[in-house]
């Protein structure tokens, strides 16, 4: 690995994992990831931002020699696949000192073996300059942990946006010309890490507009050359509005949910609805979590297991309700053998996203005429709920 200069006295220093598959033992990769750190060297001093995973220490430390000292290492976030190796670097180079935030500084010396003497914090709007270049650190709380930030870099205009506008998508260098593709993962991303946080992104985002921004290097995946259009999709997806989405997200066991979920989808594509369906013993989680980005109604699907709701779909109503999309209505259809609490335990999991909850579709046994019937019902209210524009609102204010 060698350094790629991407701006005049800036260089990507990243590493590519394009094998991984799995992120935090929940996320699947189905592109792998890359881990972004960057070198900028100013005329007086040089500043690295950010470290990698330390399962690609090698690549990466093997990516500094070369590149003389370092004076600074920036550290926005201090998650280990970031600030994993800031110990190996002040081995390396032990004049350096860390910069963080006071929280990061916080968590720093609770994740990792640092000297508290080490880190020093820096102010929100405050400034180093490294000689002919100036780092300005920008807090950006909740973006996803408490303590990061974003660096501007003034004389370049890039912002160094740590998870903020990232993807997990491996990549052979720091660039990708692939638009669709990058979208795609940007958006995946988002709805996996960002989207519980999407009130304050929204926020961050209105800051930026202050700022000329010419490209953007995340944490994460390739470096946007064009930064208005990742900021822009970014815009949309933390937006009150939502489209004209029905997001299932079922389990069958002997097929009865399954046909109440068939007759539902069948109902709703007639009423000209867009529909996605994820059937949760095979889907990517991933995607189903995607779907939830502009989603306005989400439905439940669940046979009875035990007198409650099938281990799956349980699972996903905690994702969704932790990830805390801009949803607006929910319904719960399914079976059961003799009786149970399906209704009630999904209810209870969701409960904190405040849903206005349409009526539940549980049938005993296998679906009758009338149990379809209420299928139909169910689709047409979804429709009118909906609206006669495809689009619904939420206000995110104060989540």
């Amino acid at each position: 690995m060698k350094p790629v200069e991407i701006s005049r006295g800036v260089y990507w220093a990243g590493a590519p994992h394009w094998d991984r598959r799995l992120f935090d033992a929940i996320m699947p990769l189905p592109d792998g990831t890359s881990y972004n750190a960057y070198i900028v060297k100013g005329d007086e001093k040089t500043a690295l931002l950010d470290t990698v995973d330390p399962s690609q220490a090698g690549p990466f430390l093997s990516c500094l020699e070369g590149m003389g000292g370092i004076d600074y290492i920036i550290s926005h976030h201090a998650e280990q696949d970031h600030s994993g190796l800031i110990p190996e670097v002040l081995e390396r180079y032990p004049d350096a000192v860390v910069v963080a935030t006071p929280k990061g500084r916080s968590l720093l010396l609770d994740h990792l073996p640092l000297k508290e003497e080490k880190i020093i914090t820096v102010a929100d709007g405050e400034t180093i300059s490294l000689g002919a270049k100036t780092l300005e650190f920008l807090h950006t709380p909740w973006v996803h942990w408490p303590e990061t930030m974003c660096t501007y870099l003034r004389e370049e205009r890039i912002l160094f946006s740590c998870d903020l506008f990232g993807s997990h998508l491996a990549t052979s260098g720091p660039f990708s010309e692939e638009r669709h593709r990058v979208s795609e993962a940007a958006k995946r991303y988002y709805a996996e890490v960002m989207m519980p946080f999407r009130a304050l992104i929204r926020k961050h985002l209105e800051r930026l507009e202050g700022y000329t921004i010419e490209m953007i290097a995340p944490s994460h995946g390739p470096v946007h050359r064009d930064a208005r259009f990742i900021m822009d999709i970014h815009r949309g997806w933390v937006s009150d509005v939502t489209g004209d989405t029905v997001v299932i997200a079922y389990a069958t066991m002997h097929g009865s949910t399954e046909i109440l979920v068939e007759h539902l989808t069948d109902a709703l594509a007639g009423l000209d609805m867009d529909v996605r369906r994820f059937n949760l013993a095979v889907t990517d989680i991933g995607k189903f979590i995607v779907s939830l980005v502009d989603a306005a109604t989400i439905v439940f699907g669940s046979p009875t297991i035990l007198s409650g709701a099938h281990p799956l779909v349980i699972e996903a109503a905690f994702i969704t309700n932790s990830l805390r999309p801009k949803l607006r209505f929910a319904s719960i259809i399914g079976s059961y053998g003799w009786a149970g609490k399906t209704v009630e335990q999904i209810r209870s999991v969701i409960a904190g996203l405040k849903l206005e909850e349409l009526e539940p579709v549980m049938v005993k046994g296998r679906p009758a005429a009338e149990d379809l019937d209420r299928i139909k019902r169910l689709a047409q209210e979804i429709k009118e709920r909906h609206g006669k524009e495809g689009m619904v609102s939420r206000s995110v204010e104060g989540e």
